[in-house]
């Protein structure tokens, strides 16, 4: 039996759709990694193991008969992080205030996944309400990073990248409202890709009516990233060519010479020297492939002008009455402080800070920058701060992503190497509204690079 995930999500793709391989096998096989890796890694809290199984015998069935149209990705196991609807599965959104629903519907996101032929093996953690950028919550053990169990896996799509690092899935989708796709990815070694504003679907407009959030892949290569996301942007079917106008389409050849800048200074952070190291030579290695690289000033903004936005994101998530006190320090904060921010207000405050953001971009068509300043955090260094004290720990954390969210700009993290103590290093490539497909095309042309050794 093959182990699900030593492939691509797109290579066991393949070798389902030619029957190597069929989907029952490979979803046994993501099975068995779980029941071997989830004890101590901790990203899936929840199982559906009989409809999975069911769901993988009628894609074998799909796919025997001859001429079938395939789902790109039939066949292949995920899983979906747990603040989003599944059928017949909890819905917790990492929270004792929430342990007790089962959702009747799928949400958008988990729609498309079945839409894209993916079986759907449960649910996968998160922090509370998503808002930190680690899981660590009072509904099960921290959600560890495979690559070194003593630090976090990130958050708040903590156990989607924790579950595609060590082996369990070989892709899943995520969600980013400050950096939650590219923090775990960037964390665990992994591509995440938090598309532009207004490229794919928005689910939570009540909740969020600035659209900071995101839906978006967590992914081993950047071109199973940009499949996801064609099968979150539309139906897609598996062609020998990709699709005219596709994010994987867009692969198919290099950029032409753009300008990108480099920035390694926040107003917010130190950048880790060995994380400004990688960064550096990630920029070298796109200057080397003809584009054009100069050094960029700082971003500058603070925790306050961002928090209206987060925090009245939290005050509006829907919870039964009388369960604030089942919360979480950090959210109780939160949501108090969102109390005296309207939809007005937000709307307003994110539209000053998008301009300040795209006034800072400047010229380039690309900023290349640390996905993270700092290495992941180790579990538990934040056990007895107050809500608000672990809040403003943390925003070093997102200091070069939360702007990106602001501003709905596209943005990818590639790996780029290990630091000295073995935590996976990430580097963020962000581009103008509405070039995705040009920035995961450099993103690319990136991996490529990195994987080849050049220099």
């Amino acid at each position: 039996m093959t182990h699900a995930t030593s492939e691509t999500a797109l290579a066991l793709a393949d070798k389902i759709r030619r029957r190597e391989v069929s989907s029952v096998e490979a979803t046994k096989s993501a099975l068995d990694a779980i029941t071997r890796e989830n004890p101590h890694i901790h990203a899936f809290v929840e199982l559906d193991e009989k409809r999975a199984l069911r769901a993988a015998e009628e894609m074998d069935r799909r796919i025997a008969k001859n001429g079938a149209e395939l789902p790109l990705f039939a066949g292949v196991p995920t899983g979906i992080k747990d603040h989003e609807h599944m059928r017949f599965m909890g819905t917790r959104a990492g929270t004792k205030a929430l342990t007790w629903f089962v959702s009747p519907i799928d949400s958008e996101l988990a729609r498309k996944c079945r839409d894209g032929g993916m079986i759907l093996l449960g649910k996968l953690s998160t922090s509370e309400l998503t808002i930190l950028p680690f899981v660590d919550t009072e509904i099960h053990p921290p959600t560890r990073n495979p690559v070194h169990t003593d630090h976090y896996s990130g958050g708040s799509s903590g156990g989607s990248s924790a579950a595609v690092a060590s082996g369990m899935v070989p892709i899943a989708p995520g969600s980013d409202g400050a950096g939650s796709i590219r923090l775990p990815a960037s964390f665990c070694g992994l591509v995440g890709y938090k598309p532009g504003r207004g490229v794919l679907f928005h689910e939570h407009a009540a909740v969020d009516p600035f659209e900071i959030s995101a839906v978006g892949p967590i992914a081993k290569t950047v071109r199973d990233a940009a499949a996801l996301a064609d099968v979150l942007r539309r139906r897609t079917v598996h062609s020998k060519k990709p699709a005219p106008g596709s994010f994987l389409a867009a692969l198919e050849r290099p950029p032409a010479r753009l300008k990108i800048k480099l920035g390694v200074r926040s107003s917010l952070t130190h950048v880790e020297p060995e994380i400004e190291s990688a960064v550096r030579s990630a920029a070298e290695k796109l200057a080397e492939l003809g584009h054009h690289v100069e050094e960029g000033g700082p971003f500058a903004g603070t925790l306050e002008e961002f928090l209206p936005l987060m925090a009245r994101m939290v005050r509006h998530v829907p919870l039964p009455p009388f369960t604030e006190h089942l919360l979480q320090p950090t959210t109780r904060w939160m949501r108090e402080q969102g109390k005296g921010y309207s939809k007005a207000d937000v709307v307003a405050c994110g539209a000053a800070l998008e301009r300040r953001v795209h006034d800072s971009f400047g010229d380039a068509d690309v900023w290349i920058v640390p996905t993270c300043a700092v290495h992941p955090p180790k579990v538990g260094q934040y056990q007895g701060m107050t809500g608000e004290e672990v809040f403003r720990s943390v925003v070093p954390i997102g200091a070069f992503t939360a702007p990106f969210n602001v501003s709905g700009q596209p943005a990818v993290s590639v790996p780029m190497g290990r630091a000295k103590n073995g935590l996976p290093m990430g580097v963020q490539l962000v581009g103008r509204r509405w070039t995705d497909r040009k920035l995961l095309a450099l993103a690319a042309e990136l991996e490529a690079a990195t994987e080849n050794g050049a220099s």
